[in-house]
């Protein structure tokens, strides 16, 4: 597939500094065209900035946490005193700090590559003419042969339970804290609630997690739900689950939070997760013609093409995966299909995604309840870690390997791998998927010894079928 319009020389205008525009915007310039990306925070968008990169370094940190504690099994023994202890204060100025450079390094990269960069809020005026407020309180209107709108989405929030960032946060504001909180209650029980509930737990934190569905991560595999809740029971998360926050109250010395049923919980802090809504709004989308789905996300195809010709969008704003990955896909799709560069439209099976709760989730493909729905014939093959030997000697006691087999071809089709550093492991699995591997070909590739590899490779070995 190709692009219908010749931009050999084409003036390109992107919305949106996050891994969507930044992404597409390198592309591009290489290419030739002539760039400019529009970005009201900071090259990185809330990816860099206020979400992926500041969340994932505090998770880090507790991770650091949680093996200096379990030291003393390995026969460790970590100086004298009352234990190990965070200190937020340092810990968030680390996260913010290494946020802005990673902000700077992209920046950098992007003028390196001849893209201009514009700080400041834009807005359509129509498919081809973009106005901007800059920061500096000018003025300009770009024109454009071509736009790609990549402005990502904010966090959801509660009319009862307003974030005030001082007891009360969204997850953009919870790294003002300075201090570990004595008692954090996370309203929300996907990924984001799953995983600050994690970190602060193994930072030191007493974690209420309140959940309106019946478990953890709901939509997810639910062996790898059940085995992070057994995680929780044991760290001394308590769960509160099939239960509804009603509101969010601030009081002089914490927080109280409401359920539905009349329940009332107390704790000294309160992260409010509940989804996030696009940043579709008042930047002239339908103006300019651009069909918007009812939750206001922008509507396109697999080449990332909106309603108007000319305009493509990636990323959160689109609703299609809220990931890093998928928007820096899109976009780069986008400008592959814009240049008449050869594409391959976005298939959201070949997506793998990682939940960096404590152990770590990732996926990839097909889903067990897709099999069990009937809506693939496969084969399911799941090994437990703590039998595989390099989990033994990393004191590993949780987590598994899944592999979905198609049921007669023997394709790999999907997998779940629950360990540390589970967003490394899903690697091979999501190779094989993506190129439509056989279960022989991973299970005929030699692994190292001991390795949590091996149980992939083992897994894919069960898989086989006699001839």
């Amino acid at each position: 597939m190709t692009a219908q319009h010749d931009f050999r020389t084409h003036r390109l205008v992107i919305l949106g500094g996050g891994p969507g525009g930044y992404e597409a915007a390198i592309v591009a310039a290489h290419a030739g065209a002539q760039v400019t990306i529009v970005e009201r925070q900071g090259m990185g968008g809330s990816a860099v900035l206020t979400d992926v990169v500041p969340s994932k370094t505090l998770i880090a940190t507790a991770d650091a946490m949680r093996r200096v504690a379990s030291a003393g099994k390995f026969g460790v023994h970590i100086g004298a005193g009352a234990g190990t202890s965070a200190d937020l204060g340092v810990v968030n100025s680390r996260l913010l700090a290494l946020a802005q450079d990673q902000s700077s390094d992209i920046r950098t990269g992007l003028e390196r590559a001849g893209v201009r960069v514009v700080i400041g809020e834009g807005r359509l005026l129509s498919a081809h003419r973009v106005h901007v407020a800059r920061a500096d309180g000018t003025e300009v209107t770009l024109e454009a042969d071509a736009v790609l709108l990549a402005v990502g989405a904010k966090a959801r929030e509660l009319p009862t339970a307003l974030p005030d960032g001082e007891r009360i946060f969204n997850w953009t504001q919870i790294y003002n804290l300075k201090e570990v909180p004595e008692h954090l209650i996370v309203v929300g029980s996907g990924v984001t609630g799953a995983e600050f509930a994690s970190a602060y737990n193994l930072l030191g934190t007493k974690v209420t997690l309140v959940s309106s569905r019946d478990r953890v991560l709901p939509g997810e595999d639910a062996d790898a739900a059940q085995v992070l809740e057994q995680v929780f029971e044991r760290n001394g998360v308590n769960v509160i689950a099939r239960a509804r926050a009603q509101a969010v109250d601030r009081v002089d010395d914490g927080v109280v939070v409401t359920l539905a049923d009349g329940r009332t919980v107390e704790g000294s802090h309160c992260l409010v997760a509940v989804g996030g809504i696009p940043n579709t709004a008042g930047i002239g989308l339908e103006e300019a013609g651009i069909d918007l789905t009812e939750s206001g996300h922008i509507k396109v195809d697999g080449v990332s093409r909106t309603s108007v010709t000319n305009v493509y969008a990636a990323g959160d704003c689109t609703g299609v995966f809220a990931l890093a990955s998928v928007a820096a896909m899109q976009g780069r799709i986008a400008m592959a299909h814009l240049l008449g560069d050869s594409v391959k439209p976005l298939k959201l099976k070949d997506v793998s995604a990682n939940i960096f709760t404590s152990p770590e989730i990732a996926t990839v493909g097909v889903t067990e309840r897709e099999v069990a729905e009937g809506k693939y014939q496969a084969d399911i093959i799941k090994l437990n870690l703590p039998t595989n030997a390099r989990a033994k000697m990393m004191n590993v006691d949780e987590g598994f390997v899944k592999i979905i087999s198609r049921r007669g071809s023997g394709s790999v089709i999907g997998g779940v791998v629950v360990a540390p550093r589970a967003s490394e492991l899903i690697f091979p699995i999501a190779l094989a998927v993506h190129k439509r591997l056989h279960v022989d070909d991973l299970a005929e590739t030699f692994t190292v010894y001991p390795s949590l590899t091996g149980s992939i490779s083992e897994a894919a070995r069960r898989l086989h079928v006699h001839i």
